[in-house]
């Protein structure tokens, strides 16, 4: 008769975690780094541009996560991805966000400290660290879409906001299963905060070329 055994479902959804966050690493951009010239490609563009860089990956799957352990947690990537917005504004605008890309990678550290945390900030703070962390992840997605026209601009919004909402409600959904599962206890979700940490510290590292 089959046993269910906490342990090995919280070693064996830690590694599903790491080959999640570590496939994309190998993905191709749609568009080979060219500017979108229609809505078609300006919404595939959005659409893969937060999922093919697995710093941005890893801060979703974190912020998904994280709203798991909140009530009303979902607040957390929708602040997340309504700064993005902002963000990636003020790429188009021409102004200039110093230490961008570190401080990307800053942000997948920190949120996966707090996911390894035994408590967390209340959701307000939760939100405001997010919708921070969205400007700087915005702004690097405005790299990809600086000179084209506005329809595939537009699409390009839509398309990055749309894929990390999906990725983080999958994540948050996936956060709240293991913790029913395992008798609500978040110590899995913790150990996943540790594996994110880790990617971020090493993101940070090769920001400074070590």
């Amino acid at each position: 008769m089959f046993k269910f055994s906490s342990h090995r479902f919280r070693v064996g959804l830690v590694g599903v975690l790491v080959l999640l966050l570590a496939t994309p690493a190998s993905a191709h951009h749609p568009l080979d780094g060219q500017v979108p010239a229609n809505a078609l490609q300006g919404f595939l563009s959005g659409l893969a541009h937060p999922v093919i860089g697995l710093d941005h990956l890893a801060f979703v799957v974190a912020a998904g996560l994280l709203a798991a352990t909140k009530r009303h947690g979902i607040w957390i990537p929708i602040g997340f991805v309504l700064a993005a917005l902002g963000g990636t504004g003020l790429h188009l605008m021409g102004l200039d966000l110093p230490a961008s890309e570190f401080m990307t990678a800053g942000s997948v550290l920190g949120f996966g400290i707090l996911l390894a945390l035994p408590q967390s900030p209340n959701l307000a703070v939760m939100i405001g660290l997010a919708a921070l962390a969205g400007i700087f992840h915005g702004y690097a997605y405005g790299e990809s879409i600086v000179g084209a026209e506005m329809n595939p601009l537009i699409a390009y919004l839509a398309g990055f906001s749309v894929i990390q909402l999906a990725i983080a409600v999958l994540a948050a959904k996936v956060g709240q299963l293991t913790m029913r599962l395992l008798d609500r206890t978040p110590q899995i979700l913790r150990q996943a905060g540790l594996v994110i940490s880790g990617l971020g510290a090493a993101f940070m590292l090769s920001r400074l070329g070590l």
